[in-house]
C-alpha cells in the first residue's frame, strides 16, 4: 500500500524523474519492471525500484546532499543495490544513465 509521502512524491516529480520514468516505465528497459516512488523501504521512499534485481535508482538534487550516504548504507545493509545520479546528469545524458542502469541490472 502506498504511503501518503510516496503518493505526494509521485504527484510532484522533478524534471529529471519525469525524463527517467518515461524511459523506465512499462518494462521499456530490457523488460525490467520498475516502480516509481516506491513505498517505504524502512524509513525511505525510493525514487525507482526494480524488485526482481533488488536495484534502487535514486535521482538526486540538493535535497539528498546530506543524507544520501546514510540512505545508501542503510539500504545496502539490507541487500539492495543502490545507484545514484544527479538531476543534471539525467537531463544532460539520459542515454548514458540508462546504459549504466542496464549494466547494473545485468551485473
Amino acid at each position: 500500500m502506498a504511503s501518503p509521502l510516496a503518493r505526494k512524491l509521485r504527484r510532484t516529480p522533478t524534471d529529471a524523474e519525469i525524463r527517467l520514468w518515461s524511459r523506465l516505465r512499462r518494462k521499456q528497459l530490457a523488460g525490467f519492471r520498475f516502480r516509481r516512488q516506491h513505498p517505504p523501504l524502512g524509513p525511505y521512499v525510493v525514487d525507482f525500484f526494480c524488485a526482481a534485481a533488488k536495484l534502487i535508482v535514486e535521482v538526486d538534487g540538493g535535497q539528498h546532499a546530506n543524507d544520501g550516504d546514510a540512505r545508501t548504507r542503510w539500504l545496502e545493509a539490507r541487500g539492495y543495490r543502490v545507484i545514484r545520479f544527479w538531476n543534471n546528469e539525467v537531463l544532460a545524458n539520459t542515454e548514458g544513465v540508462l546504459s549504466t542502469i542496464l549494466g547494473t541490472l545485468r551485473a
